[in-house]
């Protein structure tokens, strides 16, 4: 598996590449979903976790730990991560539980560094 740094300059390079391919739907798209997390009446952490949980009942582990990086950007604990896993569970049922192991492992990882680095 990719560390989350690995992760992050793998994303940056080919978002680069798409969106300057040339062809523009890629950038309408892109800008869009850019633009649903900004905050709104919901604040751009709870938008975070509300994507968190949606990649975890869609099964995407690279959405999973984007959302989970963002999370805790935005200012998101783990006992908030938490409870998003468990919604994702009680909603996606046991088939999510591979990508709860994922998360809770990238959790680590990311506090980890978060923790470095203070």
């Amino acid at each position: 598996m990719k560390s989350v740094k690995e992760f992050k300059a793998y994303r940056t390079e080919m978002n680069d590449k798409i969106l300057n391919s040339g062809f523009s739907d890629f950038k309408k798209f892109f800008a869009l979903d850019n633009k649903a997390y900004y905050p709104g009446a919901l604040d751009g952490k709870t938008k975070e976790l509300m994507g968190l949980v949606a990649s975890m009942v869609l099964r995407c582990n690279d959405c999973i730990l984007y959302h989970i990086d963002r999370s805790i950007e935005e200012g998101a604990s783990r006992q908030e991560l938490n409870e998003s896993f468990n919604i994702a569970l009680i909603v996606g049922g046991s088939i999510v539980i591979p990508h709860l192991r994922f998360a809770m492992e990238k959790v680590d990882e990311i506090m980890g560094e978060d923790n470095d680095k203070k």
